[in-house]
């Protein structure tokens, strides 16, 4: 099923998703964290964003499942085939920052409607999902700029 698509590999056409939505919804995140009086334009997309992000990434990690497994990597070996394992190493934690960022994000929404929690919950949930945020940040550049090296070379 995340093979191919019109006879293309799915992998490199489904990649650009998580790679365009995960800085988006951490920036959001950290905006709507940080400067709480943009809260009103920006918790939609937040919401909207928060449950799409690790779901697109969990379709590019199965996808690039199915494009290792195709035939097109059968002989690969040596430097190319180091380069696409430390790609792969990335596939787990950029999914556990990614739906971790999603949940802060979506308690910060919550906690932060009226006064009901407090304000240092509030402060405690903020720098939580900004740390989040970062990290996903982190893993997502680092699984691009590895799958760009894997795919192109150094």
């Amino acid at each position: 099923m995340f093979d191919e698509i019109l006879g293309l590999p799915l992998h490199p056409l489904i990649i650009h998703v998580p790679v365009i939505l995960t800085p988006l919804l951490a920036v959001l995140a950290i905006v709507y964290a940080l400067a709480p009086r943009t809260r009103g334009v920006t918790t939609w997309a937040l919401v909207g964003l928060a449950p799409v992000v690790p779901v697109s990434v969990f379709a590019a990690r199965l996808s690039g499942e199915a494009f290792l497994e195709s035939s097109r990597f059968s002989s690969v070996g040596g430097e190319a085939a180091l380069r696409i394992a430390e790609h792969e190493s990335f596939a787990v934690p950029l999914l556990i920052a990614t739906v971790t960022l999603g949940l802060a994000s979506l308690g910060l929404v919550h906690v932060s409607r009226g006064d009901r929690f407090g304000r240092p919950v509030r402060l405690a949930v903020s720098g939580l999902t900004v740390v989040l945020a970062v990290v996903a940040l982190y893993y997502v550049v680092r699984a691009g700029h590895s799958g760009a090296t894997a795919a192109w070379g150094s």
